[in-house]
């Protein structure tokens, strides 16, 4: 079992296969101009799908396809078939925020995908198109019922509360998951780098979740993990499920196992990290035993406990000056190295 510094497995991988989307969410994608990557320089499917096996050779067992949208990515399905017939692979799941799901969700189960976590921070259409600045809400919920159409079940349904903007609609959100037979999992706002004018004034804390929870639903009971999970999940008294991820007041990197690969082929072994290592090159030059090298290395070696570094520190605004040019480094950005 390959370990880090603080004795944490390699288990999950976040791959990105885009840094595009078709949302531009202002927690995520505010700037009004964007460096894309260098389309030679995307990893082509049989390039990811090696990169994989070289990841799950050394211990992973979970990989999350994310993006930006990782549905923008033509014929994702093909990615998936191939991902899923790796040895030692045990779960293979996606993130999406459902806009292209209706057309993609039968190819997509079909190609053998397990689990589906769908972005969606609000119910109401209006609110939807200001916080998105796209006009697809009811594409995402003709995506929902095609996923459901379609066989998959344990959704998760994730929502970034941003103070201000949506943490009203917390009960509605949690009572929407529990009628379709998703969990919710409701996400602190983060500040992980990158041009998104995070200032701790919008964050609202995992306490703070809670309390509205209780209010609307009576009181709520913790379940016991047994995973490294981002989220710490709950259970109302009629056995409804919800998550809520606390990195930013509560910080979970001391059992953190999960590390991830942009589209280009950088390797981040933290979300909050400001520097990554290139796999795109090793790959392309020398094959696959010379990434594997570099994984092995770099995974014995890392000591990253970013939000806990984060959470220690005076700023209350953003680590990265808002108004900054997003071409300055666009591996920073959060639709570059995916959630």
């Amino acid at each position: 079992m390959l370990v880090d510094h603080h004795r944490r497995p390699l288990r999950n991988l976040r791959l990105s296969v885009t840094d595009r989307c078709n949302l531009r969410c202002r927690y995520c994608m505010p700037e009004e101009m964007y460096a894309w990557l260098p389309r030679p320089q995307l990893l082509d499917y049989e390039e990811m799908v090696e990169l994989a096996r070289v990841f799950v050779g050394l211990g992973v067992n979970k990989i999350r396809l994310t993006g930006g949208e990782p549905l923008l990515r033509r014929d994702l399905h093909r990615l998936v078939a191939q991902l899923r017939a790796l040895d030692g692979l045990k779960d293979l799941a996606l993130t999406t925020n459902a806009v292209l799901l209706q057309e993609q969700a039968p190819a997509l189960a079909a190609a053998g995908l397990q689990r589906l976590t769908v972005s969606l921070d609000t119910l109401d259409a209006g609110r939807f198109e200001q916080l998105t600045q796209r006009d697809h809400f009811a594409a995402v919920i003709a995506g929902l019922d095609a996923a459901d159409a379609a066989g998959f079940t344990g959704t998760k349904l994730n929502t970034v509360v941003e103070r201000g903007r949506n943490e009203d609609e917390i009960p509605r959100l949690l009572a929407f998951a529990r009628e379709r037979g998703y969990q919710a999992r409701f996400i602190e706002y983060m500040d992980v780098g990158g041009a998104t004018g995070w200032t701790a004034q919008k964050v609202v804390s995992w306490q703070e979740i809670l309390s509205q929870v209780r209010a609307a639903f009576g009181e709520v009971e913790e379940v016991a993990r047994n995973d490294a999970a981002p989220a710490d999940r709950y259970r109302l008294a009629d056995g409804t499920v919800f998550g809520v991820i606390a990195s930013t007041t509560r910080p979970f990197c001391a059992t953190c196992d999960r590390s991830r690969v942009t589209a280009d082929g950088m390797w981040f072994h933290c979300l909050y990290a400001q520097n990554g290592t290139d796999l795109r090159t090793p790959l392309r030059q020398e094959g696959s035993e010379a990434m594997r090298a570099l994984v092995e290395q770099g995974w014995a070696a890392r000591q990253d406990q970013g939000a806990v570094e984060r959470a220690a520190l005076d700023e209350r605004g953003p680590l990265q000056a808002p108004g900054r040019d997003p071409g300055d480094n666009p591996h920073l950005e959060m639709r570059t190295r995916g959630g």
